[in-house]
């Protein structure tokens, strides 16, 4: 690879990020590798790149070296031998034939590059490998209402083990407190292994529907309380439903504004990370004006608002004319 440095090897530019020196090492290394009939030579020479590149200090001593003219080869990551700038690297303290092996085998001789990632999930191809292999999770969703998510709630299911086409069934357990989103793991209910492997997991995941009023944050609930004109200005005190079912008693002192926000400590939804403790209800007031009035309340009105002297936007007039 002589006049070639590691970047032009891989296809990457100077300020290429990991992710893409991780991506370029993929595509050569599916190209070039042995076990599908590659060009040994190469894979080698894209694996040296890889080396380097991909470790952040090696990576940053052969940019110096690169800065000041030197292009270091082959023996600069991968063979220890000596570059022009005198440094002595090893790739993995062994020879290629070890490294190769090591690939096959699935022991990983790249920084802990995965190649199952290409080569169809058995490490080095699988074609060569009888060790036991875990199986592959499986995944399902189940559809819970917002009611029996804060409660709780089971379900029976039934789904097929693909390699087998077995069908097998399982009560899942729906925790109070449930969230959207979340995942449920039975452990051994997954597909099944390869050599012996134990078998994977059965990867549920929660799909809650939305309540009309009770709205979550985790363990938390959030809802909107509507109030009367007359009660924000006046005081009252409203019964208010909960999570639970049951309901709690809110005084609204005289004078709220609209948007004001009253917590309840432990009457939102059980904490599904926290066993026996729950979030809190959060409760916060819209205040309603009529659309429509009667002749009598917008007499009594206008009366209100003719004796008020109070100068609500003078701190918006300021900036008038």
């Amino acid at each position: 690879m002589a006049g070639k440095n590691y970047y032009d090897i891989l296809g990457v530019k100077r300020d290429a990020t990991q992710d893409d020196i991780k991506k370029a090492f993929r595509k050569l290394a599916a190209k070039y590798h042995p076990d599908t009939g590659g060009d040994e030579a190469k894979f080698k020479e894209v694996s040296e790149a890889y080396t380097t590149l991909s470790d952040p200090a090696k990576r940053k001593e052969y940019d110096q070296l690169l800065m000041f003219g030197g292009i270091p080869g082959a023996d600069f990551g991968g063979s220890g031998g000596r570059n022009r700038g005198g440094y002595t690297y090893t790739s993995n303290g062994g020879d290629w034939s070890e490294i190769f092996e090591n690939i096959r085998s699935g022991d990983g001789a790249f920084g802990g590059f995965d190649f199952s990632s290409i080569f169809g999930g058995q490490p080095g191809g699988g074609a060569r490998s009888n060790r036991p292999t875990k199986g592959g999770d499986l995944t399902m969703t189940i559809e819970v209402t917002a009611e029996e998510a804060f409660k709780g709630a089971q379900r029976k299911v039934s789904y097929t083990i693909p390699s087998s086409g077995e069908k097998q069934s399982l009560t899942v357990k729906v925790p109070a407190g449930a969230i959207d989103g979340g995942k449920l793991r039975y452990r051994g209910r997954g597909e099944y292994g390869v050599n012996g492997g134990a078998r994977g997991d059965l990867v549920i995941t929660t799909k809650v529907e939305e309540h009309p009023l009770f709205k979550r944050d985790g363990a938390d609930v959030r809802m909107e309380l509507p109030v009367s004109m007359y009660e924000a200005a006046l005081g009252a005190t409203v019964d208010v439903p909960t999570p639970d079912g049951a309901t709690c008693r809110l005084k609204i002192p005289a004078g709220t504004q609209d948007g004001k926000t009253f917590r309840f400590r432990d009457l939102g939804a059980p904490n599904v990370k926290r066993k026996g403790s729950k979030g809190a209800l959060y409760v916060k007031v819209r205040i309603k004006v009529p659309t429509r009035l009667s002749a009598k309340e917008r007499e009594a009105l206008e009366a209100l608002q003719a004796a008020d002297e109070r100068e609500y936007r003078k701190d918006v007039e300021a900036y008038g004319a």
